[in-house]
């Protein structure tokens, strides 16, 4: 919008009366110039409705609660129902990238994974979901693992995750995804 000082000087111009037509391409323009941005951060900066936050929130907080059911009934090979198959996927733990991308996580899930570790049983606490549009989450909760690795021992991790939850059309997926694991005890 015009701020006060660009209204003064449109008022100034106009009480000068010293307005010729070969400025009024430049007059116009700085109209246009100064309206423009309004205009787009106004369409650009539409919120959801409490109606459309709640469905999002609804839906992101049941994905948690499947992968939560579906890793530990099937195995960490499951996560692979839930990453993002997207040019944009990453995992981060401990600080530093893990996976840097969707086809390092395949690789990674379907033929390393299943070799160190036999079954997980994830416990999701404390979910919180904020809706960012009608397609895109962000996700956070308190998580415990009990891990039985290949060889047969057993580990107990707890920490915290956050993510970034993306509708594709079809499900809610994650497009990426930060694990925080607590120190041992």
């Amino acid at each position: 919008m015009i701020g006060i000082d660009g209204l003064c000087w449109l008022i100034k111009l106009d009480n000068m009366k010293k307005l010729n037509i070969l400025f009024f391409p430049a007059y116009f323009g700085f109209i246009v110039l100064m309206i423009s941005p309004a205009i787009s951060c106004k369409n650009n900066n539409s919120k959801l409705t409490a109606d459309e936050s709640a469905v999002a929130k609804d839906s992101v907080t049941q994905m948690a609660a499947h992968i939560a059911r579906d890793i530990s009934t099937k195995g960490p090979t499951a996560w692979l129902d839930y990453f993002e198959n997207d040019p944009g996927f990453f995992m981060a733990s401990g600080g530093q990238i893990a996976l840097k991308d969707y086809p390092a996580a395949k690789t990674f899930v379907r033929d390393t994974l299943p070799k160190m570790i036999s079954k997980i049983n994830l416990q999701w606490k404390n979910v919180k979901v904020d809706p960012l549009t009608d397609s895109f989450a962000a996700i956070g909760a308190d998580f415990h693992e009990d891990i039985v690795m290949a060889g047969g021992a057993t580990m107990a991790v707890d920490g915290y995750f956050t993510g970034t939850a993306h509708f594709d059309g079809i499900k809610w997926r994650l497009r990426n995804l930060n694990w925080a694991i607590k120190p041992g005890k």
